[in-house]
């Protein structure tokens, strides 16, 4: 990309440590392992940008375009801030977001973003999140509140969900293949056409759960704990 308006280099491992990039135009810039510590990035175009392994702590990023943005490995520090960015697409994979503000915002979107491997234990991320479609393989949400998100079709195979509220969740068409739900809280969550192959339901509440249209082969569903649960019957699980 070579250089800005003004002057910065735009190269991977660049050194921009407090750099002035707002407003600027860095579609599809390459920064992988760059420095940038404490940079102002508001209302910057970072669409399509390379970030893996970029050193973002104390960046300034309110504003900032981040959709399809590959922040893979990236460090954003122990209170960095999310909240005011556009994340449709981000490539969040490995990134350690239990410090990370995320809340400012009225409604935030990581519809289709690639959350593998993300920590999110212990977030709270209720209603104000849209993560239809999004790639959450193997991420911990273990303690999450997630009450009232949009998890349509979202990839959740292998992640920790343990003793999660999902309380009227929209989980249609999730996959949720291995996943470890025991101790989540289920109430009112909707899993029609979910996949729940291999998943762990062990004391998972499943109160008002309509389980009619949900494959439960291996499911193991020991101690797990329901008022109404229809269409249990005539499935196979593990009681």
């Amino acid at each position: 990309m070579g250089k800005t308006k003004r002057g910065y280099e735009i190269r991977p491992g660049a050194n921009l440590k407090n750099a002035g990039l707002e407003d600027a135009n860095l579609t599809g810039a390459k920064l992988s392992g760059a420095n940038l510590t404490g940079a102002y990035l508001e209302r910057a175009n970072l669409t399509d940008a390379n970030l893996t392994g970029a050193n973002l702590t104390d960046a300034h990023l309110d504003g900032a375009n981040l959709t399809r943005a590959d922040l893979t490995g990236a460090n954003l520090g122990d209170w960095g801030d999310l909240s005011c960015t556009k994340l449709t697409g981000t490539n969040l994979t490995g990134v350690d977001l239990t410090r990370i503000n995320l809340f400012r915002s009225p409604k935030i979107d990581l519809s289709t973003a690639n959350l593998t491997g993300t920590n999110l234990t212990a977030v709270d991320l209720r209603r104000k999140f849209k993560l239809r479609g999004a790639n959450l393989t193997g991420a911990n949400l273990r303690d999450a509140d997630l009450r009232g998100v949009d998890l349509t079709g979202a990839n959740l195979s292998g992640a920790n969900l343990r003793d999660a509220d999902l309380k009227g969740v929209d989980l249609t068409g999730a996959n949720l293949t291995n996943a470890n739900l025991s101790g989540a809280l289920l109430r009112k969550a909707n899993l029609t056409g979910a996949k729940l192959d291999g998943v762990n339901l062990k004391l998972t509440i499943l109160d008002e759960v309509d389980l009619s249209v949900v494959d439960l082969d291996d499911a193991d569903l020991s101690a797990a704990h329901s008022s109404v649960l229809n269409g249990i019957l005539g499935h196979t699980a593990r009681e």
